[in-house]
């Protein structure tokens, strides 16, 4: 038992499935025993009424039989309950129990018993009154200094204090600017009451301006009328807290002046009687319930504050003096003398766990057994952590982190799509204006060699591709089971992706020994789709803006091969000439040469080279390694297209600064259609109003203004997403041929991917341009930097968007001119230090009497020589020596 646990010194269990919250526990002599000994009266939401006098015979004892005087269920559901001196005629103790629609109040007596079953208590109804308005909470007290009796005031939800003067009703007010009810008390120092509005305010009603205010019935006429009596209700202080407030209570004892407590969410206030803050205390938790005392200093004040962490606080003024564990979370929580134990804990959880407990700090009484002892095998001890070192070792290697192979894996996923279109099409919504959108089937397979909980598919294609259901929950799946889902995958956007592949994602949990909940886990696997579900068959065009040769080791194959979906057999005139119409309307056509081993693509659209020079690669790898043809290659010597892809890359950037212009309109007319708003409503909400001056007119422009200026923001959102699809298959297409120009490894062209494809969506506060402009400036920093001054330079650390894409087009174009210049890509720190101490620069200079041998880029100022050559310089003492261009490998 930890030192700083309450002491239970009584406790019990109420009910089942029943709930409870603050206003549900009371303590007090309810039965006017005049033994000075407090009762427990607890309420619940299910109409259950409960008075206990706990007696243990030892701490920590259970609940007896005699413990419970009193238990009956009322027909409603009780909010609060209160003991006061509610019954005129008598200074007696009475019991007020606040129902939705209706106040009772009893009075509790005992009858002595003459057998061993003890005495018998029983209530009897005083007076009960029906509300015309749903009861949120009350308090009560000597409203207006009378004596030798309690007032109740009920709060209804509708903001409005109901003041009932025992047994008659007294009068109702509204609270002015009533939202929500809040937390309701009563200070009998000042006469007023205290709540905190919606507005996170605290506010404070003098009784007798309640009293004199106008009456809630009339406020059911109408505006206009001008009553002859009675004034409006004003609040006497009001405090801005900043927060919402669990509850409010007001205190006076003898030795520490008179306080108003107040509880938020976030801090813990005093206030002095006219709403001036005391002093107030930053909680650093979620508090659920708090209740101040008497201290025994003079001029300080304890409180009690139970949070959400099952704690509870003991503070004097703003000192935490101490800190206790509860077995549960308080929402009420009051101090009693209970069989001459003063200052007893009692708190009530939202479930009914009732306990009565004390601040103690008895230590336990727990010891620990005595250990066997026995003599140390120091031998056998070190041959075990031998063992154990080794096992650690070998299973911190990363190789055996991953599964070996497919079959260690505890869940495995598969893709499977189909080879035809769907006989009926599945597209939903799409955008695509052909007289047919085709869908193809993907079947998915997932198979478990595990037990695996909670498992979640996701299924995921580039935009503006789409999948009929991309999400996919199931039940838990036992060992040595499969589940398989079916699903289509259509073009949903009006424009060609840059992407035909896409991929399926398992998450699941395996269950251990040590973790039942299980080991979160994923699988994923790949697939491609057909390039028939975004282009047919068309009649090859010969006219073209854009042109690519593609070269080739091995003698040109007839389409009907390479290509049998797109190609009739019976037609022999197409075996070296295909074409290919997009479902948007572009086409394409490729051509193969009979006397060399070239094949050259051709489109109006530049990025519609990319998804057909993607797939002849791909089909023409695929066919010779059918034929156990090991070392077919495509190359490319052509020129970089970098002036087309700079056009497409101008477009792009200027929809971006026309979103920007369009956020900032945007902007600009919703101040003003606000503004013309409040001076609307001003004039409204004025007695004499003014005429408007054609602020209706003002008003109904904006309006229309604002509309128009989402729609074109809407339609600009549209196009930058095309333009950007556009510009990512251009890029695709940009990094195909530079890795097939440079004879770039796998690793290179990962680098190259994640310079230039470095977003998967693009967004105003980070974009393509700055984003690539970035890493291409890293690279040309470090890997391909020609001198030690040029790795020097610091970039940017903040990405921001640029104001034109001068520099981004001067980064590529030096960026391809490094790489024919014999720069390799490489993001390892060794191999780029080791050149730098070799040469300054990350590749050599190309001397002045090679200019012959290089080869010129159209539209671009850069020239690139053939890579891999070697330069030939003089030195100062006239001998000839080799510079060799150092490659930096991955």
């Amino acid at each position: 038992m930890s030192l700083f646990k309450a002491r239970d010194w009584w406790s019990t269990i109420l009910g089942e499935k029943e709930e409870f919250d603050q206003g549900c526990l009371c303590v007090a002599d309810v039965d006017n025993s005049g033994s000075g000994q407090d009762k427990i009266i607890v309420g619940s939401y299910m109409g259950y009424l409960r008075i206990f006098n706990p007696h243990p015979v030892k701490p920590g004892d259970g609940v007896q039989p005699e413990d419970l005087l009193l238990e009956v269920q009322l027909q409603e559901p009780i909010l609060q309950v209160e003991v006061g001196k509610f019954v005129s005629g008598t200074e007696g103790l009475h019991l007020a129990v606040l129902h939705c629609r209706k106040l009772c109040v009893y009075a509790v007596s005992g009858t002595l018993g003459n057998v061993e079953h003890g005495n018998q208590y029983q209530i009897k109804l005083m007076y009960e009154h029906n509300l015309q308005r749903t009861a949120c909470n009350m308090t009560y007290g000597p409203f207006g200094g009378v004596k030798g009796r309690d007032l109740i005031c009920i709060q209804s939800m509708d903001g409005m204090l109901m003041l009932f003067e025992q047994e008659s009703y007294a009068f109702g007010r509204f609270l002015p600017g009533f939202l929500l009810p809040g937390p309701l008390t009563y200070s009998s120092r000042t006469d007023s009451f205290i709540t905190v509005s919606s507005c996170r305010q605290v506010e404070s009603y003098k009784y007798q301006v309640l009293a004199f205010a106008t009456d809630a019935d009339e406020r059911q006429e109408t505006e206009q009328q001008k009553l002859s009596s009675g004034k409006k209700l004003a609040v006497d202080w009001v405090l801005n807290i900043g927060e919402q407030a669990l509850d409010i209570c007001v205190v006076s004892f003898n030795q520490a002046v008179s306080s108003v407590f107040v509880l938020g969410e976030r801090n813990f206030f005093c206030l002095k009687d006219n709403g001036q803050i005391r002093y107030m205390k930053k909680l650093d938790y979620s508090p659920s319930c708090f209740i101040p005392y008497c201290s025994v200093k003079e001029g300080t004040i304890n409180t009690l504050i139970g949070n959400h962490s099952k704690m509870l606080n003991v503070y004097q003024d703003v000192t935490l003096k101490w800190a206790t564990q509860l077995p549960h979370i308080p929402v009420s929580v009051k101090v009693a003398n209970l069989q001459g134990l003063k200052g007893v804990i009692v708190t009530l959880s939202d479930i009914g766990h009732l306990q009565c407990s004390y601040l103690g700090t008895d230590p336990s009484l727990f010891q620990a057994p005595q250990v066997d002892s026995r003599e140390i095998n120091y031998e056998e001890f070190d041959a075990e952590m031998k063992e154990l070192q080794k096992i650690i070792k070998e299973a911190t290697k990363t190789q055996d982190t991953l599964p070996k192979s497919e079959k260690h894996r505890d869940l495995i996923v598969t893709a499977e799509v189909s080879p035809d279109l769907d006989a009926e099409s599945q597209a939903i919504d799409s955008e695509v204006k052909a007289e047919a959108v085709p869908s193809v089937t993907v079947k998915i397979k997932i198979q478990s060699r595990v037990t695996a909980q909670k498992p979640n598919l996701a299924v995921c294609v580039q935009a503006p591709l789409a999948v009929t259901c991309d999400q996919f929950i199931f039940d838990d799946l036992e060992p040595d089971s499969s589940e398989t889902v079916v699903l289509s995958v259509f073009l949903k956007g009006n424009c060609s992706p840059s992407e035909l592949g896409g991929y399926c994602v398992v998450s699941y949990n395996t269950p251990t020994d040590l973790n039942p909940e299980g080991i979160p886990k994923v699988a994923q696997c790949n697939f491609r789709l057909p390039l028939r579900l975004i282009c047919f068959p068309a009649q090859p065009s010969k006219a073209a803006n854009h042109k690519l040769t593609i070269d080739t080791n091995k003698p040109p194959i007839s389409f009907l091969t390479i290509f049998p979906d797109f190609v009739d057999s019976s037609e022999d005139d197409q075996a070296n000439v295909l074409g290919f119409e997009f479902l948007t309307g572009s086409k394409t056509t490729l051509l193969a040469s009979k006397t060399s081993q070239r094949y050259r693509i051709q489109s109006d659209q530049l990025e519609d080279l990319w998804l057909i020079t993607e797939e002849l690669t791909l089909r023409l790898r695929e066919h010779f390694k059918k034929q156990n043809c090991k070392d077919f290659a495509c190359t490319f010597s052509g020129s970089i297209p970098l002036q087309e892809y700079f056009e497409l890359i101008d477009r792009h950037f200027e929809l971006r600064l026309n979103a920007e212009k369009f956020q900032e309109l945007l902007s600009e007319r919703a101040v003003q259609f606000r503004a013309i708003e409040r001076r609307l409503l001003t004039r409204f909400k004025d007695k004499t109003p003014a005429p408007l001056q054609h602020l209706d007119t003002l008003l109904e422009g904006t309006f229309r203004e604002v509309i128009a200026l989402a729609d074109a923001a809407a339609e600009n959102q549209a196009n930058m997403f095309q333009a950007f699809t556009k510009l990512k298959s251009a890029t695709h297409l940009v990094i195909m041929l530079i890795s097939l120009w440079q004879k770039l490894s796998t690793d290179q062209v990962a680098i190259l991917e994640a310079t230039f494809l470095p977003l998967a969506e693009d967004t105003q506060e980070l974009g393509w341009e700055e984003t690539v402009d970035a890493a291409i400036s890293y690279l040309l920093r470090t890997c391909l930097s020609k001198s030690s001054k040029e790795q020097a330079l610091t970039l940017s650390s903040q990405l921001c968007m640029p104001k034109d894409t001068s520099r981004l087009k001067k980064n590529i174009t030096l960026f391809c001119d490094r790489l024919a210049k014999g720069g390799r890509l490489s993001l390892s720190t060794e191999s780029t230090t080791q050149q730098a101490a070799v040469m300054p620069g990350g590749c050599t200079t190309i001397p002045e009497s090679d200019l012959e041998e290089r080869m010129a880029i159209p539209g671009c100022t850069a020239t690139f020589p053939n890579h891999g050559q070697t330069a030939k310089q003089k030195s100062k003492s006239g001998k000839k020596r080799k510079t060799i261009l150092f490659y930096l490998e991955v």
